[in-house]
């Protein structure tokens, strides 16, 4: 027996770790699960311990597994930020990640302004409302939509959350509505990640409860489908006005009662881990797009 363990089975046991699942683990390295179950029997052999007792479809680490994975998960992580460090010396690449809804609404159009002042650096741009993990995800910056508070992270506020409603010009006409109140005739289109009807319509109109639960309601899971539902006048939407400038500019909707705002216990966030240090190329994507939301209100 070798005085180091089978290395291959190290990331296999670390991945099965974080997912409580071989099968989640082996959809993140590429492999079977399988594979997984077999490098982790490996290691088990060599330890001569289990570390998970295996169930119907289910994992649990056990003691012994929680404790080796607590000693050597410090080690796994040096490895991976010394790899990346030396990969990453005379990388031009910034790789970015942020909610849909701001890709599409905020930064698609500010974009190119980046990459023609800096042709030398290659932009890899995400979309996505999925929480990533910077420690395994191949991420440099991310915009979150969040309370800005994470210990592991550096988060810098771009926008404070707000909610505002919004509705075509031909709806508003339609529905006749001129006050908080009218829109007990309307639709509500309720965009079920920022949903936010109940605190505006009690802050702002005089309906009771019952009134306000007894409105007509479409249930939206992308906040970018919801307003474009609201374009295609099929109610009154709730978002952030930051999300719905664009089609405000062009007609396409308007601010019903530009009075009746809601400030959010959320925000748009740019974020990065505290321990990493930031090559030169994110650094310089990272303060000008700082400097690009430095219009925008965030108190």
């Amino acid at each position: 027996m070798g005085s180091y363990p089978p290395l291959k089975s190290l990331p296999a046991f670390e991945a099965s770790m974080r997912h409580k699942s071989f099968a989640l683990a082996a959809d993140e390295l590429n492999v079977t699960p399988g594979a997984v179950g077999q490098q982790i029997r490996k290691l088990e052999e060599w330890l001569g311990v289990e570390l998970f007792t295996r169930g119907v479809r289910q994992i649990t680490p056990t003691a012994d597994g929680l404790a080796y994975a607590a000693r050597i998960a410090p080690a796994l992580q040096q490895i991976r930020d010394a790899s990346h460090h030396l990969r990453d010396q005379s990388n031009h690449a910034v790789r970015f990640v942020m909610p849909p809804s701001f890709a599409a609404k905020w930064f698609s159009k500010r974009m190119s302004r980046f990459l023609i002042a800096h042709p030398e650096t290659s932009l890899h741009v995400g979309s996505s409302s999925v929480l990533l993990d910077f420690d395994h995800d191949p991420v440099d910056l991310a915009v979150r939509y969040f309370d800005g508070k994470d210990e592991g992270l550096e988060a810098v506020l771009l926008y404070q959350g707000q909610a505002a409603a919004f509705c075509a010009p031909t709806y508003r006409e339609r529905m006749g509505l001129n006050t908080p109140d009218d829109l007990v005739r309307a639709t509500l289109l309720n965009d079920i990640l920022h949903a936010w009807w109940e605190e505006w319509l009690g802050t702002f109109s005089g309906l009771s409860g019952s009134e306000i639960r007894g409105i007509k309601r479409v249930e939206i899971d992308q906040t970018s489908m919801a307003i474009e539902a609201a374009i295609h006048e099929q109610g009154v939407v709730l978002a952030n006005p930051l999300l719905a400038e664009e089609d405000i500019a062009e007609g396409k909707l308007i601010h019903l009662f530009p009075d009746q705002v809601v400030k959010v216990p959320l925000g748009y966030y740019l974020v990065w881990p505290k321990n990493r240090e930031l090559r030169a190329p994110v650094t310089q994507f990272r303060d000008w797009l700082l400097n690009e939301a430095s219009d925008l209100a965030v108190s």
